[in-house]
């Protein structure tokens, strides 16, 4: 068992954090202020090929494994959560599911295009009354011959307002149950396809969430994804790869507010000497470091079972619940080392708190993590 990194993702780690000190992090407070979506850092990340890391090179994609996939979200958010999320969606939840379930002439038409950053894609399963739940959408896509026709309405969708492309789970026929249930490609523009107000948001509030309303929008039969009564296990196996990415972000997070934490306890001084000398921050320090180094333990594995084709179901939602509970916990314990510093902006902790909370929302709450996992021990 060799737990040392690869010469190359060594590289590719590297090039994240690189990317990540001296183009995010520069304007991550004033984005964080005012809201700002990171369109022009967005187009840099599409051009280092962060946005298609895994999709096949001949789609546009870098071709990458999952551990690299994690090390570039990782590094990206120590700095800027809202940045990697934008990152996240488009590798795990869009260009994956184009990729593994679409067909030819969609892949061509619109994988190529995410992979390298032309376009930006949403994932669109939310419902203001479902949740996650797939089996639970209230949106509806009625076959009319050679076109569908979609309404409903979509909460809580990140790249919401920005997207270029839209992949939309609803329901085609409510009495197969999670068998009725599909997954269409919308173009931002069609008729009837509305974006609603930009949320304003505790965290990640550089990325962009919109609730999206369908009426009556007509949809090519072509731009349906995969065979008729496909869209449940494209949703679920989605998913699955998300809790990936959003570990990884969590992982993120937690590790760059512990860098930040060490940093200043080495350089803070009371009672004669730094702070890192007294066994009340030293301690804290010491259980930081080894929850994060679990946590990425549990995450690089999820990410090693998705490169060997094994089933990532169960060590995906165990990595996504570990690492979103230790984002929460210690960004709160870096605010408490920084003491009133803590509370201020420029120091960057109070954002990485705002932001870890997410991680424990969304792709499932904790106790959706704990439903998939414990399924998977029954069922052993």
């Amino acid at each position: 068992m060799d737990f040392k990194l690869s010469e190359e993702h060594i590289m590719i780690r590297d090039a994240a954090r690189d990317f990540a000190q001296t183009e995010l992090l520069p304007g991550v407070i004033k984005r964080d202020n005012k809201q700002e979506f990171p369109q022009s850092l967005v187009k840099k990340m599409g051009d280092l090929g962060f946005l298609g890391v895994m999709v096949d090179p001949k789609y546009g994609g870098s071709g990458m494994d999952a551990i690299s996939y994690v090390l570039i979200m990782e590094e990206l958010s120590k700095i800027d959560a809202s940045a990697s999320v934008i990152v996240s969606v488009n590798n795990s939840l869009v260009c994956y599911g184009l990729e593994a379930y679409g067909n030819e002439e969609q892949k061509e038409k619109y994988l190529k295009k995410l992979a390298t950053g032309q376009f930006v894609g949403a994932f669109c399963l939310s419902e203001p009354e479902a949740g996650s739940d797939a089996t639970s959408q209230k949106t509806t896509a009625i076959d009319h011959g050679d076109h569908y026709i979609i309404n409903g309405t979509k909460n809580w969708i990140t790249n919401g307002g920005r997207a270029d492309v839209y992949l939309v789970v609803a329901q085609t026929d409510r009495d197969k149950g999670s068998h009725g249930i599909n997954v269409f490609i919308l173009e931002k523009g069609m008729e009837g396809f509305h974006i609603g107000p930009k949320e304003d948001k505790l965290g990640i509030r550089g990325s962009d969430t919109h609730t999206l309303q369908f009426n009556d929008v007509k949809v090519p039969k072509a731009n349906r994804i995969g065979t008729n009564g496909s869209g449940f296990r494209f949703a679920m196996k989605t998913l699955s790869g998300g809790r990936i990415g959003i570990a990884a972000q969590a992982l993120g997070i937690a590790s760059g507010a512990y860098e930040l934490a060490l940093k200043y306890a080495k350089e803070r001084k009371a009672f004669g000497t730094e702070i890192c000398n007294h066994q009340a921050i030293a301690f804290k320090l010491a259980d930081m470091y080894t929850d994060i180094e679990a946590a990425r333990m549990l995450v690089m594995k999820a990410a090693w079972d998705k490169d060997q084709g094994k089933n990532y179901d169960k060590s995906s939602a165990m990595a996504k619940l570990y690492a979103s509970k230790v984002a929460m916990e210690h960004t709160v314990e870096a605010v408490q080392i920084h003491g009133g510093n803590g509370f201020v902006k420029d120091y960057h902790v109070e954002r990485l708190m705002r932001d870890a909370k997410i991680t424990q929302i969304y792709e499932g709450t904790s106790e959706i993590q704990k439903i998939v996992i414990s399924r998977s021990l029954i069922k052993a």
